[in-house]
């Protein structure tokens, strides 16, 4: 090997800039620990998590800019951190979806034009299924309305868009202005979020957009508060300050509705009530005539049923005398408030004053008032009613947009409240605001989101420069957060979160556990077989191994990547493919020794012809592991992530460090064996004729592969949320509970769902479509409280819903993770899944017809890809209703059926590689024998490797619960990849490349 000194010195430099970046990581992790101990003796109690959360939090907020190490502090250690996705560290990931019909109303007035309001009626009916943008389809529905012009004066060329649309630009001339505004728009949004991020508390956030769909990614390790993060990145933070309606007439127009109501009742319910009694007396006349045989006379039935009917109208009566309004309300709690209400009326309140109708019977003076509820207080029942002073436009005198700041404080009384400063053009208007209401001795509302937290007074005369309050019993997060979204402005449009994934702290952590766990027994297990199978130079190989996993983490570390569950899968599986890199060098150099050359030679020869199968079984790897980053997302891309950087880095490490050590140690004359006595002689003479059994093996392939596809048909798969749709949690109970009765209540409650057993019998993944289709967090509320509800029987009577639905930290129960995937994303991911596959497969079959210059060679690739892949569905298809762990399709499947594609070529093409090589060496050979030769030679190595790869995958089946489905369906690859490279792949390309020489043969002649 060339320039060792230079290689000596990469390495060693190396090595140490990943020890730095490495170093923050241990220094954070030391800090945290005190944290951690500290929060533990002041808080011992069981039932103090949360103080000990937040005492932690207090603790390194106080230690932040301390000086930890030469120089670096705790804040800046955190912020070079190895960063930890949330399946290892806990937290909260979501994906937003800008609603681009709210910001295309908005880019056109709120038109109220038949054809745009018709266009995105369909394009809304549209979107369940597509896989376009809402933009591209609503230009799609549009154009099928005649004559529709988007540049009509009705629509888009308004005066808000006069400068960029005229009433004589074409369709086509106005698409691209559309776009453009609504590009505009998102990245408005994207900006608003990410300043609320920005102030949320949590490290390493990440928020990025995804394509042009309108998607906003947002992942907050560590975050706990789900309702407060879904508050903060959907409310749209709309702002408003209106006059308070006083008038008088408000209390006429209370009773005028209400009068309504009762009329409208007692039209509806007498009339039926009294019909049905009618009946029931004239029935029971008739039947104590007959059974008295009296013969009562039609005037005395008459008298008798009328005498009953006037009771029964008398009491349908009664019962309607029921006041629709006035029995719900109450007088007000505050001042300026029309009336009070028990919180669980006011959605009937609510639609009784949003009614056309009723509206109608407003007085002139006052037809334009907007009605609000207030935001209420904790444990208390009941909110305020107000009736605000409106105009024919609908809109506030003043809005937030002239808020330049805000902040959290406390007003005279130590209460939660948050001031803001307006800009000059506010100051003013607020001035004049303030002065109205106290001459008139009146209230100013301040609305955000049409809820009323505030409505004061002015008492003082009116408020000059701007400044204002807003108070309502808000705990500090709460305040904190209304200051931090009124500083970052508002969303341009509505965000719905159609995507989400949270995973709870106790949860990450095991996660990191199992994952330590199998890391550590599989480099444990690895290490010692390289040992026992090639002696010292083994060692050597380990020795390079662990530099390897020390500049895998470095480089995960210094690129700010992120370590998911599926990542450190990755990594232990680069572990198998360093292996891999070894054992080709290894068994090559074997081979040259046994033909009798000296120790130098036959190393130098052993790494030179290793090469060529080293690179082209990596490169192949790397294919499928690059479109995975490209398409995957979240644990997929963390996996493909690892598995990049480490196929870089074993590529390195065993071409350059094993040789370092190997040269190394012989340049004094030593003997090095690449054997132990036990493994001296194995494969020596093997000699089996792969290409006799062929066919057998094409019967069994094709049995197999028809048995799955048969049970593809009749049994399908175990469809994950990700490709279906739905809402899927990770709940923990104190106790063991049987899934299938589980299962029985929670459908009696969701009609649809399904509970499986998730790792230990005490613990469940519960999977339902209930409301899929609905967004918002009142949905996701409602949803969590029925399940709460369902499980109660196997809950302990202690377990409050709060304490279920956070997961309690020191009894370890409730729901430990949860996750949504709305049905428009789950089509997208199918077809990104679909796509991913194809496209590794297009890849594959063009690296290889480049490398080896045949095409019989990479349609015996794909060939025995496609087998491999049919054969891991076809196992889950024909298992998975019986094994007692998880084996649903997801996007974590679909790395692995990638990761099998990669394995079974780096597999093929080492095979192949040697194959071509025997052509090259042994040309008067026939076609069979360099086959076969071929196959046998590289047997050593491909048992090898297997084992290994093996020995890995399962440690990580048996220790990392999680990923059991994952590492399943890698095994089954790895063994079916094998076999396949050996009997499917190599005997295609025999017999296509004998089937056209024997064409070209016939030709010639």
């Amino acid at each position: 090997m060339q320039n060792k000194g230079l290689v000596r010195v990469f390495a060693i430099l190396f090595g140490l800039v990943c020890v730095y970046q490495l170093s923050f990581t241990y220094l954070t992790y030391t800090k945290e620990k005190e944290a951690e101990v500290y929060a533990q003796q002041k808080y011992p109690e069981a039932g103090d998590s949360k103080l000990r959360e937040t005492a932690q939090g207090v603790f390194l907020d106080s230690i932040g800019k301390e000086e930890i190490f030469a120089g670096i502090t705790y804040n800046e250690a955190k912020e070079w951190e190895l960063n930890k996705g949330l399946d290892l560290r806990g937290g909260i990931n979501v994906i937003l979806q800008i609603s681009v019909k709210d910001i295309l109303k908005g880019l056109a007035n709120k038109s109220k034009d038949p054809s745009f309001n018709q266009a995105l009626l369909a394009t809304d009916e549209l979107q369940k299924d597509s896989q376009n943008t809402y933009l591209e389809d609503f230009f799609s529905e549009f154009e099928k309305i005649p004559d529709a012009k988007l540049a009509s004066p009705d629509i888009f060329a308004n005066k808000n868009l006069s400068d960029d649309i005229t009433y004589d630009m074409t369709n086509d001339q106005v698409k691209p202005v559309l776009r453009k505004k609504i590009d505009e728009s998102v990245t408005s949004a994207f900006e608003v979020l990410r300043k609320r991020i920005d102030k949320f508390g949590v490290t390493q956030p990440n928020i990025q957009r995804l394509g042009e769909s309108g998607r906003i990614l947002v992942e907050l390790p560590g975050a706990e508060d789900v309702d407060r993060v879904q508050k903060l990145l959907q409310s749209t933070a709309q702002l408003e300050f209106w006059d308070v309606e006083t008038s008088q007439e408000l209390g006429t127009f209370i009773g005028a509705a209400n009068q309504l109501l009762k009329q409208e009742l007692e039209a509806k319910n007498a009339p039926k009530e009294v019909e049905e009694l009618k009946s029931e007396v004239e029935e029971n006349t008739e039947k104590v005539a007959d059974s008295a045989q009296v013969d009562t006379t039609k005037t005395d039935a008459d008298a008798a049923i009328e005498d009953l009917l006037e009771d029964a109208v008398d009491s349908a009566e009664v019962e309607a005398q029921v006041n629709p309004i006035n029995d719900l309300i109450s007088f007000p709690l505050v001042p300026g408030a029309l009336f009070s209400a028990n919180v669980k009326d006011t959605a009937q309140l609510g639609a009784f004053f949003r009614r056309s109708d009723i509206r109608a019977l407003l007085p002139q003076s006052v037809r334009y008032t907007k009605f609000a509820w207030s935001k209420g207080k904790k444990d208390v029942e009941v909110v305020d009613f107000y009736a605000l002073k409106g105009n024919r436009d609908n809109e506030p005198e003043l809005s937030g947009g002239v808020i330049t700041d805000a902040a959290q404080t406390f007003d005279q009384t130590n209460n939660v409240v948050v001031t803001m400063q307006m800009d000059g053009k506010g100051a003013k208007k607020w001035e004049e605001m303030t002065e109205r209401a106290y001459n008139q001795r009146s209230q100013i509302a301040i609305v955000l989101d049409n809820i009323v937290y505030s409505a004061p007074g002015v008492s003082s005369g009116p408020i000059s420069g701007g400044r204002s309050e807003i108070s309502g019993d808000f705990t500090i997060e709460e305040g904190k957060d209304l200051a931090n979204v009124l500083r970052a402005g508002k969303l341009p449009a509505s965000a719905d979160i159609i995507q989400s994934e949270i995973v709870g702290p106790s949860l990450g952590q095991e996660a990191i556990d199992s994952g330590i766990m199998s890391f550590a027994i599989a480099l444990v297990l690895i290490l010692i077989w390289m040992i026992f199978y090639y002696g010292k130079a083994g060692a050597f190989a380990d020795v390079a191994l662990v530099v390897n996993i020390l500049f895998i983490f470095g480089v995960l570390a210094g690129l700010r990547a992120v370590l998911t569950l599926p990542g450190i899968a990755g990594i232990v599986l680069t572990i198998g493919m360093s292996v891999d890199a070894n054992v080709l060098i290894f068994e090559r150099i074997r081979e040259e020794l046994a033909k009798g050359k000296s120790q130098v030679d036959a190393i130098k020869d052993g790494f030179r012809n290793a090469l060529s199968s080293i690179l082209d079984a990596n490169i192949t790897t790397g294919l499928t592991g690059l479109i995975l980053l490209v398409i995957g997302t979240g644990p997929v891309k963390g996996f493909a992530t690892t598995l990049l950087i480490g196929i870089l880095t074993s590529l390195f490490t065993a071409i350059f460090i094993t040789r370092l050590f190997i040269d190394g140690y012989g340049k004094n004359g030593k003997e090095l064996a690449f054997s132990t006595g036990a493994t001296k002689n194995l494969f020596k003479n093997v000699n089996i004729d792969f290409l006799k059994k062929r066919k057998i093996s094409y019967v069994i392939s094709g049995v197999i592969i028809i048995a799955g596809i048969g049970s593809l048909f009749t049994n399908s798969l175990d469809y994950g949320v990700d490709f279906v749709g739905g809402r899927t949690y990770t709940v923990r109970f104190a106790k063991d509970v049987v899934p299938t009765a589980v299962e029985k209540d929670l459908v009696a409650v969701f009609e649809s769902a399904q509970a499986k057993t998730l790792g230990a019998n005490n613990q469940l993944k519960i999977t339902t479509k209930y409301k899929v289709n609905e967004t918002g967090a009142e949905v996701d509320a409602e949803i969590s409280k029925k399940l709460y509800e369902a499980l109660k029987p196997y809950l302990t009577d202690s377990l409050t819903y709060e304490q279920f639905s956070d997961g309690d930290e020191d009894k370890q129960v409730g729901i430990m993770s949860s996750m949504k995937v709305g049905p428009t994303i789950a089509d997208d991911i199918q077809k990104a899944a679909f796509w991913s596959v194809l496209g590794s497969l297009i890849v594959v079959f063009l690296y290889i017809l480049f490398r080896f210059r045949r095409w019989q060679f990479s349609l015996g690739a794909v060939a025995a890809v496609f087998h491999d892949v049919l054969v891991v569905l076809g196992v889950f298809s024909l298992t998975w209703k019986f094994m007692p762990f998880n084996m649903e399709i997801d996007q974590a499947f679909i790395a692995a059926i990638l990761t099998v594609i990669g394995y079974s070529l780096n597999d093929t093409v080492v095979v192949f590689d040697r194959i071509r090589e025997f052509f090259q060496e042994h040309t008067t050979w026939p076609l069979s024998k360099n086959v076969n030769g071929a196959l046998n030679s590289t047997l050593s190595r491909t048992l090898n490797t297997s084992l290994t790869t093996l020995l890995v995958l399962v440690a990580i089946f048996i220790f990392a619960v999680p990923l059991r489905g994952f590492m399943f369906s890698l095994i089954i690859g790895v063994l079916v990849g094998t076999y396949s490279s050996l009997f499917i792949a190599t005997p295609i390309m025999h017999d296509t490349v004998s089937k056209v020489g024997l064409k070209e043969k016939k030709t010639e002649e």
